[in-house]
């Protein structure tokens, strides 16, 4: 079962180009074994982001009592999760925040292996999670002891995506990164385009890229084919959408080019 945690620009029915398509590519490949996380956003997207920039440090200290971890739990832990599952948690943007706190508590809570046998997979695409954050740390850690199995990062980051791990180690490392990545003629660690810029072409490149199909087939590829996360038999069903998808912009690309 592979469950999916989108951005913070998502709402429970209202997505980017980028997520959208990679929800409708998944769903085409493994139909009822994909599903979205929902119940975890909030009306806004910067709370969203807020609560993801605050969170990307560290593990919650009590996810129980926490309404996101929980929310995500209750759906990770649902009727059609057994002990036999092979559970996969894919995630994007922000969302790899709430992804990772579902992660660390599921963990926790399955070290005895009495809600799943078998190791998770966690996937944190375009994250803000940076790998000097005790977060991290906890993630290798379940990994090392076979609570987690694969744990896939780098194959999922935007070169150039200033962005990526602005969680730092410490919430005023966060905060600090985000107003840097917002206002970059007052920082001396982050340069132009801002991140407040979602214009498709002249936009900052985190933003840019949630403007594309192209995004999608990218996880898509690197998810269910580079590492295989569910099985060999969808693995081939991913190869043949993704022949067909990149056919398709490539000829929506030639019809462009003729039309200018």
């Amino acid at each position: 079962m592979v469950w999916f945690f989108a951005g913070g620009e998502s709402r429970d029915d209202k997505f980017n180009v980028f997520t959208g398509s990679f929800i409708r590519f998944m769903k085409q490949i493994l139909g009822d074994d994909f599903d979205l996380v929902k119940g975890i956003y909030f009306s806004m997207p910067m709370l969203n982001v807020a609560w993801a920039l605050n969170n990307s440090q560290s593990p919650v200290a009590n996810p129980r009592k926490n309404r996101i971890t929980e929310v995500a739990m209750q759906q990770l832990i649902s009727d059609s999760c057994f002990p036999d599952t092979r559970l996969v948690i894919v995630s994007s943007s922000s969302g790899s925040v709430v992804a990772a706190q579902a992660a660390c508590y599921l963990a926790e809570r399955n070290r005895d292996c009495l809600i799943l046998q078998k190791p998770f997979d966690l996937a944190l695409g375009a994250t803000m999670i940076s790998k000097d954050s005790e977060i991290y740390r906890r993630l290798l850690d379940y990994k090392k002891k076979g609570i987690i199995g694969k744990l896939i990062y780098d194959d999922l980051q935007d070169e150039g995506d200033s962005s990526n791990a602005i969680g730092g180690s410490s919430r005023r490392q966060a905060w600090a990164n985000a107003f840097g990545l917002m206002v970059p003629f007052l920082s001396r660690k982050f340069s132009g385009p801002s991140f407040l810029n979602t214009n498709p072409i002249k936009g900052h490149l985190h933003r840019k890229r949630s403007h594309t199909v192209q995004k999608a087939l990218d996880f898509v590829e690197v998810l269910l084919v580079k590492h295989n996360l569910a099985g060999d038999h969808y693995r081939e069903k991913a190869k043949l959408l993704l022949e067909e998808e990149s056919f398709k912009l490539r000829s929506e690309k030639i019809m462009e080019s003729k039309s200018t």
